[in-house]
């Protein structure tokens, strides 16, 4: 594998991180991350290419690393793709998937334990995707969304803790942060987002890619076999837009 190397002054990170200050742009746990300086970017080559997962996952390996040293709100880690461009939906959602399952595959070949307090089955509702032993929930944006919120002239890859989505509900700070995110969505939108669900309603498999799917839809990832798999009950109910 190779070493992370620092993306912070490549231009796609530039970009990004001006998309995100937007004043419209409704994510406020973004704008949280982005200025307390807690937003690691990444920039790789292809969405459609396994060329950079091995220097992706390290990435995001030493980022869930570096949460369970220092467990401080608003972190969030975000792999900016240089193209293409002209994915559709239903071609974004694919390669979003094949790269969540090719890190997910990294991670099963070296011993890291799957977050205990989610699901790997893609179909329950108490999934979520993990590395480094800690949960994750992504959300995926690209030039041709649906939703202006998650339409950034690349495709992106972002990766948000749940134990965060934890930490910010034993504050009693989660309900606020969820109603703000919705209103600003939904004023930037000028519609609700029809995907959004409270947790254990169904899986967040189906919000990652920001397209509206159907009832039948299935999840491509594969998931993975542990010992002992719980499901438990986590505090968390996707808001993410």
């Amino acid at each position: 594998m190779q070493f992370p190397r620092d993306d912070r002054d490549h231009a796609l990170a530039h970009a990004f991180r001006d998309f995100i200050r937007d004043p419209p742009f409704p994510c406020v746990g973004a704008k949280s991350a982005l200025s307390k300086g807690q937003m690691k970017i990444v920039v790789a080559r292809d969405i459609t290419s396994g060329w950079d997962d091995m220097r992706i996952y390290p990435a995001l390996l030493a980022f869930a690393a570096r949460y369970k040293r220092a467990p401080d709100l608003f972190q969030s880690f975000a792999v900016v793709f240089e193209g293409p461009g002209d994915l559709g939906e239903e071609q974004f959602e694919r390669h979003l998937w094949a790269r969540a399952q090719s890190l997910a595959d990294k991670d099963q070949w070296l011993g890291q334990p799957w977050d205990r307090r989610v699901a790997s089955d893609p179909e329950s509702p108490h999934f979520s995707l993990s590395f480094g032993g800690e949960a994750f929930f992504i959300v995926g944006l690209h030039p041709r969304a649906s939703r202006p919120a998650r339409r950034f002239s690349s495709p992106v890859l972002v990766f948000n803790l749940h134990a965060q989505f934890e930490a910010l509900r034993e504050a009693n700070r989660y309900e606020k942060l969820r109603s703000s995110i919705l209103a600003r969505d939904t004023a930037f939108a000028g519609s609700a987002n029809p995907m959004l669900a409270r947790h254990g309603e169904m899986s967040e498999a189906r919000q990652y890619s920001g397209r509206a799917v159907s009832d039948a839809w299935q999840c491509p990832f594969k998931g993975r076999a542990r010992t002992g798999e719980t499901t438990g009950t986590r505090a968390r109910e996707a808001t993410d837009v």
